[in-house]
């Protein structure tokens, strides 16, 4: 073997073996460092809401003059909610619930409600969407029959107002995000009429910063809805919450625009997610084009090779050599360049990431692991190898005729 190895490596070319390792290294690299760039860029935009994705959208209708005096409908009839679900940049779409009933809730800042003390209490109200559009991970919004304890999401909003607001000058203690999801809440549900009323307790299961409202299961604000609602038709929703393909799209904001409608909440995280996935997505298509080349300067640099060892190719598989053992050797020159552009390509993005970990921190960013790029990048060394190697066979395999 090492001595095919050596009769067949006469005419390497040093200089077209280091053009495929240079151009490979930095196709992979790029490929590299754009997903890993996305993977831990994200989560500075997802992690307020976790429990949504950024690709939801709370969409209602403007609110006019013809809506205040001229008894315009703030709700969504069903033809425009089936024109909306037939735009091309639509997924699904779901309605907002809203409860049948009021709510007054109470909170003790010293000792329990309505047992001395400090104590603030509000009239409240209750939404739900479909549970197919919330994703928490870990069970804490859920609720099942009989349960007494209700999670509840709020927006981000609304703790701010009481932070800055009512309780500078009410003289109340500011209230941060882990306290006030550790302090239940005294919950009041009463009918219309007054008639019937439930009492439960409630805690803040998690925050939103783009939906200005008060979630809770879905199943629970339905069994709430039959117990104390009036028992009439379910009332069309004012808002919806949508799956877009793209939430930067421009014909999003034109369609609403037509429409008369708008989308609820913070709408940078939404934006900058989707620029970030196209920004991201240039970046690899470049590093992909890169590589593809470099497989090319390889296969180009082999077939020349192997044209000038013709004979030789020739002459030891006439002496009765396996077409295996003499392309080994051209196998293993592709294998060991290959893993090293793809061993050098992951320390260039490893060198990268350390240049933005720190900012990215300081933005709040929880950055990712290494082990997805990683994997890439194995993939994609593993079949540059494997296309190089099929190649180099075939080549063989025509130097018998």
């Amino acid at each position: 073997m090492d001595l095919v190895f050596k009769l067949l490596r006469k005419n390497t070319s040093p200089t077209r073996l280091a053009g495929f390792l240079v151009s490979n290294l930095i196709g992979l690299a790029i490929i590299g460092a754009g997903l890993q760039f996305y993977l831990d860029a994200r989560s500075i935009w997802q992690r307020e809401d976790s429990f949504l994705k950024s690709d939801y959208l709370a969409i209602n209708k403007i609110i006019d003059a013809s809506h205040t005096l001229g008894g315009a409908s703030a709700e969504f009839s069903q033809a425009e909610i089936a024109d909306l679900r037939n735009q091309p940049w639509v997924k699904r779409v779901g309605a907002f619930s809203r409860a049948a009933f009021g709510v007054h809730a109470a909170v003790a800042l010293d000792g329990a409600p309505g047992a001395g003390g400090r104590s603030m209490s509000t009239a409240m109200f209750f939404e739900a969407v479909p549970e197919g559009f919330l994703d928490v991970a870990d069970g804490s919004f859920t609720w099942q029959e009989g349960d007494t304890d209700v999670p509840l999401i709020i927006s981000k909003d609304y703790l701010a107002l009481y932070n800055f607001g009512f309780a500078n000058s009410a003289g109340l203690p500011k209230l941060s995000e882990s306290l006030i999801s550790g302090i239940p809440l005294r919950l009041d549900l009463i009918s219309e009429d007054g008639s019937r009323r439930e009492r439960l307790t409630g805690h803040v299961a998690g925050y939103s910063n783009r939906f200005n409202t008060i979630l809770v299961p879905e199943n629970f604000l339905r069994r709430m809805n039959e117990t104390l609602g009036s028992g009439g038709t379910e009332p069309a929703p004012s808002r919806l919450i949508v799956d877009v393909s793209s939430p930067g799209d421009t014909a999003i904001a034109r369609y609403l625009k037509e429409k008369g409608w708008e989308v609820a909440g913070d709408k940078s995280a939404a934006s900058a997610t989707y620029m970030l996935k196209v920004v991201s997505g240039i970046v690899m298509a470049i590093g992909s084009v890169i590589t593809v080349l470099s497989v090319l300067i390889l296969l180009l640099s082999m077939s020349l090779l192997m044209e000038k060892n013709r004979r030789q190719l020739h002459s030891l598989l006439m002496l009765g050599y396996k077409i295996r053992t003499v392309a080994r050797p051209y196998w293993r020159i592709t294998a060991i360049m290959s893993l090293a552009a793809g061993a050098l390509a992951f320390v260039a993005v490893v060198l990268l990431r350390l240049y933005y970990l720190q900012p990215l921190r300081g933005m709040g960013g929880a950055p990712s692991g290494l082990w997805g790029t990683a994997g890439l990048l194995l993939l994609l060394t593993v079949i540059v190898i494997l296309l190089n190697c099929v190649s180099i066979t075939r080549r063989v395999r025509g130097a018998w005729r």
